[in-house]
C-alpha cells in the first residue's frame, strides 16, 4: 500500500473528509481550509471555509486527484459563511452533497446539493433542510434503504443551543455531572431532501447502561459523527472535542442507544479531529486530518488515512499515529 499518514493533496489545505465508494472508486468530500488574518476563538471563526473540492482515489495505492470546484458559497441562496464539514451519498442516479452553513442570520443549517456525478459540479437546492440546526452531517443508508442523517457539534457548532427545540443564543451549558449533550439523527425521507421524521438526541451510555457525562471528556460526545455497520452492528463514532480523540459506541439499531467501546484515534497535531470509515476491496480505512502540513496552524489541516482492524470481538483495534 501507498505509504500512510501522508497529506492526499498538498495544493490546498483539506479537513473533515467523508469518504465512500463510488463507481468503483474512493471518493472524499472534505471540507477546504482558507488561510485568513481573522480571529481564532471556541466560536470557530477560523474556520471560515467557502467552498468544496471532491477528491478521487482509484485505490488506495493511486494518486489523489482534486476535480476541482463542487460547490462555492456564493451559489447557496440560504448561507451565508463558514461551509464545514460536508458528506455524500448515492440514490437512484442522484448524488447528494450535504453541507452545513450559517444562514442570513447566523445559525446554522444543514442544505443539500445534487449532482449527476460523483465529482459534481453539484447545484444547492434553494432552502436548508427543514428543521435542520447544527454542523456535521454524515448520512448512513441502511441495509433496508431507509436512510439516516446523524449531525451536531457543540460550541461553534451551536448544538447546545437547541436543547429546548428552539434556538437559544444564551442555552446555559450542561454541569459535569449531567448526561452529556447527544448527537442527533432525524430519517430522511426517500427523495433524502427532508426529514421524514423529527430529529432525536442520541444516547450513548457505559456498559452499565449508565448515560455518560457532560463532564467525562474522554468518552462523551462532542462533534464529527459517523456511522458504518460491521458484522450486523452499528458502530457510532465520533470527536470528543476538548480532549482530542475518536471513540465509538455500538448498538443493535441504527438510532440506539449506544454503548461506549473505546477509542479509535489518539490525538494528532492540532485541536480539532474529525473522521470517516469505509470499507474498500475487503479492507476497511480510517480518514481523518491533522495539521500538519502548515506545522500546526489548526485552521490550515491536512487529509490523511490509514487501514483500520477489528479484533474477533468485533472491537476496533486503535490507529497508531
Amino acid at each position: 500500500m501507498a505509504e500512510q499518514h501522508k497529506p492526499l493533496v498538498t495544493h490546498l489545505y483539506t479537513a473533515d473528509p467523508s469518504a465512500h465508494v463510488f463507481e468503483g472508486k474512493l471518493y472524499i468530500y472534505p471540507s477546504h481550509d482558507i488561510d485568513h488574518d481573522g480571529p481564532t476563538n471556541d466560536n470557530g471563526d477560523q474556520y471560515a471555509m467557502e467552498d468544496y473540492h471532491v477528491l478521487s482515489m482509484d485505490s488506495p495505492d493511486s494518486p489523489c486527484v482534486d476535480h476541482g470546484l463542487a460547490l462555492h458559497l456564493k451559489d447557496v441562496p440560504w448561507a451565508s459563511q463558514q461551509m464545514w464539514a460536508p458528506d455524500a451519498t448515492y440514490r437512484k442516479g442522484t448524488y447528494y452533497l450535504f453541507f452545513p452553513a450559517r444562514d442570513k442570520e447566523g445559525i446554522f443549517r444543514i442544505g443539500v446539493a445534487t449532482s449527476e456525478s460523483p465529482a459534481g459540479p453539484f447545484a444547492a437546492q434553494e432552502q436548508y433542510i427543514e428543521g435542520s440546526f447544527s454542523i456535521d452531517p454524515a448520512v448512513f443508508i441502511d441495509e433496508d434503504e431507509r436512510a439516516y442523517m446523524y449531525f451536531g457539534g457543540l460550541w461553534g457548532g451551536q448544538l447546545e443551543k437547541w436543547q429546548t427545540g428552539e434556538f437559544r443564543p444564551d442555552a446555559p451549558e450542561k454541569g459535569p455531572e449531567e448526561p452529556a449533550y447527544g448527537a442527533r439523527v432525524a430519517e430522511l425521507s426517500e427523495d433524502l431532501l427532508s426529514f421524514r421524521s423529527a430529529p432525536q438526541e442520541i444516547v450513548i451510555t457505559d456498559e452499565a447502561g449508565t448515560p455518560i457525562l457532560a463532564g467525562d471528556e474522554d468518552r462523551r460526545y462532542f462533534e464529527g459523527p459517523w456511522m458504518h455497520k460491521y458484522n450486523g452492528k452499528y458502530y457510532l463514532s465520533y470527536s470528543t472535542g476538548t480532549t482530542h480523540k475518536i471513540v465509538y459506541a455500538t448498538s443493535d439499531k441504527p438510532c440506539g442507544p449506544f454503548v461506549f467501546q473505546g477509542t479509535i484515534l489518539n490525538p494528532v497535531l492540532g485541536w480539532t479531529t474529525h473522521h470517516s470509515i469505509v470499507e474498500f476491496g475487503g479492507k476497511w480505512y480510517l480518514f481523518y486530518h491533522d495539521a500538519s502540513l502548515s506545522g500546526g496552524v489548526d485552521h490550515k489541516r491536512s487529509v490523511k488515512f490509514a487501514e483500520l482492524s477489528y479484533d474477533e470481538d468485533g472491537r476496533i483495534i486503535p490507529v497508531v499515529i
